[in-house]
């Protein structure tokens, strides 16, 4: 298997990653990219048979996705972005609002953009990280259309609260879910749930296609304006009744998708039994906070984000960065760290500005929040060194 844990072979240093770059040897890596011999050899029977474009592969991907997702209908596309400009597109248009946490990727608010509508940025739950929807209650309006809730690091929303919020006010759900394939909500698959979810495939993500998304659905109308949506407004072979974009997956990507996905479940075991253990070496240090999972959810633990007091801990000279000296240390002590996000969205140049409201958790957790290694590729050893790392950086700069 080709993958980029710790790079201590010359073949797989180009693909370890942290902070965007490959680490040095001894470096425990943030993100594994793995690509197996079966993976391999699933990309190259698609390309020896000349067949590349969306076939067969692809919808046993879309099926098998689906399936494990709890949804009746998956509808591969090009990646995660195209992805949520599908599940947006039949939903919600020009004029129209959307509810959307401030701290997410851009592109759960870009899209919406993107489809003419309003972005309504609401803050996030200072635990979870995930929509606050209080906050998104007091923020609804007549031209409210539809929530775009984000399961953030892989942990679900409150699916149950999101869904009697959208109840009373008759709003459409999408759930971006870029971050938690194979996540559950009271023991159903996450694609149970709202009108749409989005799933991106991108190389860093819990199992990857190279590039590549997906939208589930549960309802056969909107599995068809998808579908057309996806393909130039499609109903027929080449009648086209609407606008539609070229967001197809090649079956060479479905081929690698199929072929991963079935490590995923094995994957997302070994993820969730890293975080457990992550989880309680963080117990017992003061001033550093393990991600709260959702009441009645299990989290895919894309990203183990920890949450940092300030106020427990002093820096040399009064002035540092709290922040950012944790960060160095852990690299210091061969941990690789990264900040998802180095800003809130509403901080993004493209949507800030005169008036913008900046909600303060989200404003906030850019500089609270810095990820450590969880993936399914670290040994138990190389798990206990992230917990070891932690506790001593910690006791480093106590107050």
């Amino acid at each position: 298997m080709i993958r980029s844990t710790v790079a201590d072979r010359p073949e797989v240093k180009s693909l370890a990653i942290h902070g965007g770059a490959p680490v040095s040897d001894n470096t425990i890596s943030l993100i594994s990219v793995s690509l197996s011999e079966e993976d391999i050899d699933a990309a190259l029977g698609v390309l020896r048979s000349g067949m590349l474009a969306a076939g067969k592969n692809v919808i046993a991907f879309e099926e098998a996705f689906a399936d494990a997702s709890d949804a009746r209908f998956g509808l591969a596309c090009a990646n995660g972005t195209c992805a949520l400009q599908l599940a947006y597109g039949p939903l919600f248009g020009p004029g129209d609002e959307v509810l959307v946490p401030a701290w997410t990727y851009i592109a759960t608010a870009s899209m919406i953009v993107a489809a003419g509508a309003i972005p309504v940025f609401c803050d996030v739950d200072p635990e979870t990280y995930n929509l606050d929807l209080e906050d998104a209650a007091r923020r609804v309006t007549p031209k409210t259309k539809a929530i775009a809730a984000t399961h953030l690091y892989g942990n679900p929303v409150d699916i149950n609260a999101t869904q009697a919020l959208a109840d009373k006010h008759g709003l459409s759900i999408v759930y971006d879910a870029a971050q938690a394939h194979l996540a559950t909500y009271n023991g159903k698959g996450i694609g149970a749930y709202g009108d749409a979810v989005t799933y991106s495939f991108y190389p860093t993500k819990n199992m990857t296609t190279g590039e590549g998304g997906m939208v589930t659905v549960n309802d056969e109308k909107l599995r068809d304006k998808v579908k057309a949506l996806r393909s130039h407004g499609e109903g027929a072979k080449y009648v086209h009744e609407s606008i539609g974009f070229n967001y197809r997956m090649s079956d060479v990507e479905g081929a690698i998708g199929l072929s991963q996905f079935g490590r995923l479940a094995d994957a997302t075991k070994a993820r969730q039994a890293n975080a457990a253990r992550l989880d309680a070496a963080i117990a017992d240090i003061a001033g550093l906070h393990a991600p709260k999972v959702t009441p009645g959810a299990e989290s895919a633990y894309h990203l183990y984000a920890v949450r940092l007091d300030h106020d427990a801990f002093v820096t040399p000279d009064g002035d540092t960065d709290i922040h950012q000296l944790f960060l160095d240390a852990m690299k210091a002590e061969g941990i690789a760290t990264a900040v998802h996000y180095p800003r809130a969205v509403t901080r993004q140049p493209v949507f800030d500005g005169p008036g913008m409201e900046h909600p303060p958790v989200s404003d906030r957790l850019s500089k609270q929040l810095f990820c450590v290694p969880v993936h399914q590729n670290l040994t138990d050893a190389e798990v206990g060194r992230v917990g070891e790392a932690l506790a001593k950086v910690a006791a480093a700069y106590r107050a």
